[in-house]
């Protein structure tokens, strides 16, 4: 065994802090912050109160659930038939029950697969640390214990306390005992990469299924493209097709749409949408009593930007906030009616006919480039992250860069804040040594004391917890990710990042570096060196003993987890907040509405809540195994709760589809091996290098692992297909026609050409009031009257000086614009506005949780082909008419039946799937043939390419002629740019699979 200072010794002398003075008693404290008398009473409170405290959580959460169903169980009474979870009863326990029974194939219809995947991972750390805690507790426990008692130097080592705390640790472990913990660090690592393996397993089967589903199958976005970082020459719809044939030539015709640059349109809708939730909050608190109102109209002071025309003297709200909401819409009508003329931008999607064409492009896509190109599978339209899709590769990268940059800074900045919770949070006798006015009443009250170090330094450790996801989130908006979902699994990253280093490996390693430096310093009296510092085992005992005695104040805040786990179950906050804001502020309708509808789930947040305490209980299962059992218990919890909340309450915001495994995945990959850097450095503070020479080949086997499982089954859960079929011609049905509402030009548009504006929504108590409050400026000749504004009561509604004999509100295409939407008071339910986009966007979970996918297809494979008519209408098929090309011979009967019995599937698909396809239908044909909002009538009358009819295209489509001709609208019904003549590209093709 190496030589070690005494376990009281600190490197300033080993003396106790309490006789120093000043700046040696403050580095003092630093270089030793954890041991105290009664950090066994903290640990007994903090078991008390989190265990009290999570049992008087559920009980109450038990007696409110069955009268709250909006706050305890909104999914119930809002998802349709499919996905709405099993019925509870009226008991105070009947909840059990049906989350108890359901099974995981039910999960992923009723949570989806992302919320399945979260389940799964949270069950999978509940059975690893169970099976871990066995591990602990009958092995490294009673080996610590024995040893200890065993060691001679137990008994003239200078500790404060000789207790079951302290044996419980590895601090006086020596000789032969030392390879249980070896023995234990290779069962351990067997353990986490059995489970990873086994549930890596499970996951590519649920992702097979996924693959399989009618939902998938029936989505737009299972068989489109995305295209980014287009070269300027290959900017059109046309070049987008020549992309995808030199990654991979497929039999399969895909229809491309290039996006336009819709420059300032987004950002005049999400103003526009701002200045509609001000002029909602002024009302409603204007007009929280009708009857009575205030005698001063609400005034405001012009932002900055508009104070040319308002000056910057306060103004009427109401006057100053509607006229803001008239120059927009004006504006974005006339930006709308504008986007044709713009140029093209670099990213575009490309949809196939079939699944397997457009995966198999795509799996060879990830190591192709064509002229610098990225082409990957297309995410969920709502998933897009549209003012990043424009971004050059040099752009995103230097947002990337500013945005490691920023984390870096809070990462340097929290040491400081991190360290003071270390050294006075975590020990409050070390604040009563520097505090003489506390000292007197710590020292008279050690026992109450004692509770608040159990409770009060985990509590405000996980508040300030509560705070980094945001700030994290904030920091990766900016950051160039093209999804939501991306965005969310960097930050889930990130953060995990943030909490190991400074949460863990500096909080936990603070003072035992503090105390090697002082003893490297010390010891240059004596010359020696950092080197001879580390050879005689200063550094490894003071790392070894530091981390040991850390462990209540992780077993506290593990404890206290508990309890956070309750309170996310009661809905505490959301209760509290919503009964507040109801009975002592002014809600709007849009406010009040948005609170009954079901909240998203943070699955960013509690991935890396889930890793970080896997990760705390990794590396100190063999510091303190105690930590382990505690952990199991949490994860054992979590997950009967978590699976209530995902059935009932919240729901996933975008879906995709079980890609967050990959990064549960190489996290918990990563925990086992700072777990095992751990166990090495335990071993050689009191072992030999001959231990850690058998401990060091587990990192490596665990990389291993990891590029194992990748390469086993990565490509699995990443592709339905790798390779598809050469010639699709004879699954396709001969007269099959497609559909509208199929456009990938429309369900890939960018939202701002389309979207409904919104209107300012009013309580139907005040709407007698709201046409007076209106009426002189309803009158004048300004933006509003010639939008076409008016209050909801025809009653009180001014002429229209555009259109005499009409009201303001009369417009000539029938479609009214209403100036205000009245709500009654029992419509102020999210069940009545669940399908409206202005809701939905937030809370639609996708719009699947209520029976209408956001890129459903009207049958089968029936992604439609680029042309469109200038009517609206679409051609016939040119595979209709085409001859059946050869080489069909290689094809198998099982293939035939495979795709036949996957049409099946779709044709016996959920009866909302198939109603909601025609509502779809109807409502695309009615948008291209009629104005919209803004009257732009943006998407119809495609030009058709130059030197050609209407009939002479069709023509060409219907013998097979120019089959790359989109000759479509694109995004805006710009024509296509024609190549040169006589090379055609379809005689390159035509060359090519001769």
């Amino acid at each position: 065994m190496s030589s070690a200072p005494p376990s009281g010794s600190n490197g300033l002398g080993g003396q106790d802090c309490n006789s120093k003075e000043g700046a040696q008693q403050l580095l003092c404290l630093i270089a030793n912050p954890f041991s105290s008398q009664f950090k066994q009473n903290s640990v007994f409170s903090a078991l008390g109160y989190s265990l009290g405290s999570m049992i008087l959580i559920t009980i109450l959460f038990s007696s409110l659930r069955p009268h709250n169903s909006v706050v305890y169980a909104p999914k119930t009474k809002y998802a349709d038939a499919k996905h709405a979870p099993p019925r509870i009863g009226k008991g105070m326990f009947a909840w059990f029950m049906p989350v108890a029974t359901l099974k995981e194939s039910e999960l992923v219809e009723k949570v989806g697969l992302d919320g399945t995947i979260f389940l799964r991972f949270t069950r999978m750390c509940r059975n690893l640390f169970a099976i871990i805690t066995v591990i602990a507790v009958a092995v490294l426990i009673p080996a610590n214990v024995i040893s200890s008692h065993k060691n001679d130097e137990w008994k003239t080592f200078q500790v404060s306390e000789k207790s079951f705390w302290v044996t419980s640790t590895p601090q006086f472990v020596a000789g032969g005992a030392l390879w249980v913990h070896v023995v234990s660090a290779y069962v351990i690592n067997v353990l986490v990469a059995f489970f990873l393996w086994r549930n890596y397993v499970a996951v590519t089967r649920l992702r097979r299924q996924y693959f399989e589903s009618a939902e998938y199958l029936m989505s737009l976005h299972s068989r489109t493209l995305m295209f980014t970082d287009i070269p300027p020459a290959s900017r059109t719809d046309e070049g987008i097709l020549r992309l995808a044939d030199e990654v991979e030539h497929t039999a399969g015709l895909p229809r491309a749409a290039i996006a336009r640059n819709v420059k300032e349109l987004p950002d005049l809708i999400e103003e526009h949408q701002e200045a509609i939730q001000e002029l909602e909050t002024v009302l409603a608190k204007y007009l929280k009593n009708p009857g009575k109102l205030p005698l001063n109209r609400p005034t405001i002071r012009p932002s900055r930007k508009y104070r040319k025309n308002n000056g910057s003297q306060k103004v009427d709200a109401i006057d100053y906030l509607t006229e803001r909401v008239s120059e927009l819409e004006v504006e974005i009508k006339h930006v709308r009616e504008s986007i044709d003329k713009r140029n093209a931008m670099a990213f575009g999607f490309a949809s196939y006919e079939r699944i397997e064409d457009a995966h198999t492009v795509a799996y060879a896509a990830k190591h192709k480039h064509p002229q610098g190109t990225r082409i990957k599978l297309a995410p969920r339209p709502n998933d897009l992250i549209w003012k990043n899709l424009p971004l050059s590769k040099k752009e995103r990268g230097w947002k990337r860069f500013i945005n490691n940059f920023w984390i870096g800074i809070l990462t340097l900045i929290w040491i400081a804040p991190n360290a003071l919770i270390a050294i006075f949070l975590t020990n409050l006798s070390n604040l009563a040594n520097i505090w003489p006015g506390f000292q007197h009443t710590f020292h008279n009250h050690p026992t109450i004391w004692s509770i608040v170090q159990g409770i009060a330094s985990p509590t405000l450790t996980s508040l300030v917890y509560l705070i980094l996801p945001i700030i994290f989130r904030r920091l990766s908006i900016n950051a160039g990710d093209t999804t939501k979902t991306s965005r969310e699994r960097h930050v889930a990253t990130k953060l995990f990042a943030f909490f190991v280093f400074n949460n863990l490996v500096v909080f936990s390693a603070f003072s035992a570096i503090f105390v090697f430096v002082s003893t490297v310093i010390a010891n240059r009296q004596k010359h020696e060196g950092v080197w001879d510092s580390i050879k005689n085992g200063y550094f490894f005992f003071n790392m070894m003993t530091a981390l040991c005695e850390i462990t209540p104040y992780w077993l506290t805040w593990l404890l206290q987890r508990q309890l956070g786990a309750a309170a996310d179950l009661a809905q505490i906050f959301n209760l509290t907040w919503g009964w507040f804001m109801r009975t002592f502020m002014s809600p709007t309708p849009r406010q009040t509405i948005a609170w009954t509808a079901p909240p998203a789930m943070d699955y960013a947040v509690y991935y890396n809540y889930f890793l970080f305490y896997a990760t705390v209980a990794l590396c100190f299962v063999t510091l303190q195994p105690l930590v382990v059992p505690v952990t199991a218990f949490y994860f054992a919890m979590d997950y009967w709760l978590k699976k209530y909340l995902l059935l009932y309450v919240l729901i996933t915001k975008t879906e995709s589809g079980g890609q967050y495994w990959r990064i549960l995945f190489n996290r918990l990959v990563f925990a086992a091996m700072l777990a095992d850097v751990i166990i090495a450095l335990v071993i050689k503070a009191q072992g030999t290098w001959t231990m850690v020479a058998v401990i060091a080949p587990l990192p490596l086997l665990l990389l291993g692992f990891k590029f194992y499982c990748a390469k086993a089954f990565d490509n699995q859960n990443e592709f339905y297909t790798k390779a598809a079929l050469k010639d699709p011609e004879h699954m396709t049905d001969a007269g099959h026609k497609t559909h509208r509402n199929d456009r990938v030009s429309t369900k890939f548009g960018h939202p701002a050409l389309y979207a409904k504006l919104w209107t300012p929504m009013v309580h139907a108590k005040a709407q007698h009031v709201v046409g007076d409050l209106l009426r002189g400026r309803l009158n004048q000749e300004s933006p509003q009257a010639q939008m076409g504004y008016s209050d909801r009561a025809i009653d009180m509604d001014p002429m229209s000086q555009q259109y005499p004999g009409k009201t303001v509100g009369f417009a000539p295409d029938g479609k009214r614009k209403e100036l205000f939407e009245v709500v009654p008071e029992a419509q102020l339910d999210f069940g009545y506005y669940k399908t409206r986009n202005d809701f939905a966007e937030e809370h639609g979970g996708d719009g699947e949780l209520y029976g209408r996918p956001v890129d459903l297809i009207s049958e089968r494979s029936s992604t439609p082909r680029s042309f469109m008519g200038r009517d609206g209408s679409s051609p016939t098929s040119s595979r209709a008419s085409s001859p059946r090309p050869e080489g069909l011979a290689h094809i198998s009967s099982q293939q035939i039946r495979e795709k036949q019995l996957r049409d099946q599937k779709i044709r016996e698909m959920h009866p909302a799937f198939r109603d909601q396809a025609t509502h779809d239908m109807n409502q695309r044909r009615h948008m291209y043939k009629t104005s919209n909002e803004s009257g732009s009538n943006l998407l119809s009358g495609a030009q058709h390419p130059a030197g050609f009819t209407e009939s002479e295209e069709v023509g060409r489509e219907q013998y097979g002629l120019d089959r790359w001709r989109t000759g479509g609208s694109g995004y805006t019904g710009v024509p296509m740019q024609e190549p040169d003549q006589g090379l055609d590209y379809d005689y390159y093709r035509g060359r090519r699979g001769a």
